[in-house]
């Protein structure tokens, strides 16, 4: 009679990882095995018009990187076009949660309306752009000329256009930061915001000592989610600039897409490929460690 009780546990304990060992398998057929395939076509010498007769060339591909100056080049734009948009993108939404959060006539008209740039697929929102930054007949020149500021090459001057690319980018994370922060504030218990008001706080000091422990997390976590959005982001920039003028807007992924297909090198694109992974491995590292940090600070 023990027998089928016996059975019947094993069955049991064997569930959780029937459940895992789908997504598992998914993830191990697109994800792992096609980036185990970049990594080892990055060490090879792989061209496109014969993407299966690569020859093994070792780190050969890495050295190239290297001696190249673009690399560097797309590297800086990579990094400073991340942090930048983590700041303003985490920064701008966090302030428009808190704003929005608080009761106020029309304020769901007014949610709708900020999450537009979310909602608006990225192709439709990059000719959106296009066309506010058209040189001759864009909104944006209409409204400098009206400041006094003359016309401005947004798209097609090395100082502007990467700043004109991140404006978009922001205009396309903040609301989803705002969302998320939204969700945050919800959780913050209403009873601790008035014992701090009743103590004589003001609302700079309720924000710091009583909210921002609350949504701390979230925060980190969202900036964790548009730092590695803005390291894997392409079609934005691409068809915005096409990483030009002169480089100045060509990130890691950009760069990949330009020497796979325009220069038909499969394997140095890999290597393009696998420094991004890198720097994408190293934001999450950092996450962890704050996190790691603020877990052990919470915990004495």
């Amino acid at each position: 009679m023990s027998t089928p009780t016996i059975s019947r546990q094993r069955l049991t304990a064997l569930v959780p990882y029937a459940f895992v060992a789908v997504p598992l398998a998914y993830l191990g057929v697109f994800m792992f095995w096609p980036l185990m395939r970049q990594m080892w076509m990055s060490l090879t010498d792989t061209r496109l018009m014969n993407p299966t007769k690569g020859d093994f060339i070792g780190l050969e591909n890495y050295r190239h990187l290297l001696a190249d100056p673009q690399f560097y080049t797309s590297l800086h734009v990579t990094v400073v076009y991340t942090l930048l948009t983590v700041i303003f993108g985490v920064g701008l939404g966090t302030i428009s949660a808190l704003a929005i959060n608080r009761p106020f006539p029309g304020r769901t008209i007014v949610r709708a309306v900020l999450l537009f740039g979310w909602a608006v697929p990225n192709v439709a929102a990059t000719l959106i752009w296009l066309w506010i930054y058209n040189g001759p007949s864009g909104v944006a020149n209409e409204l400098t000329e009206w400041l006094g500021l003359g016309r401005v090459q947004w798209l097609t001057s090395i100082d502007m256009a990467l700043p004109s690319i991140m404006i978009v980018t922001v205009w396309q994370v903040a609301p989803f930061v705002m969302l998320v922060m939204l969700a945050a504030l919800q959780s913050v218990p209403d009873e601790v915001r008035e014992a701090a008001r009743v103590d004589g706080a003001d609302a700079l000091n309720v924000f710091r000592n009583v909210t921002l422990p609350y949504i701390l997390p979230t925060m980190q976590l969202v900036s964790l989610l548009v730092a590695v959005w803005s390291i894997r982001r392409f079609e934005i920039i691409y068809l915005l600039t096409g990483g030009g003028p002169i480089g100045s807007t060509s990130t890691l992924v950009v760069q990949i897409r330009l020497t796979a297909f325009e220069d038909y090198d499969l394997g140095l694109a890999s290597a393009y490929g696998a420094v991004g992974l890198v720097l994408a491995l190293l934001v999450a590292l950092v996450h962890f460690i704050f996190e790691r940090r603020r877990a052990r600070v919470m915990s004495k």
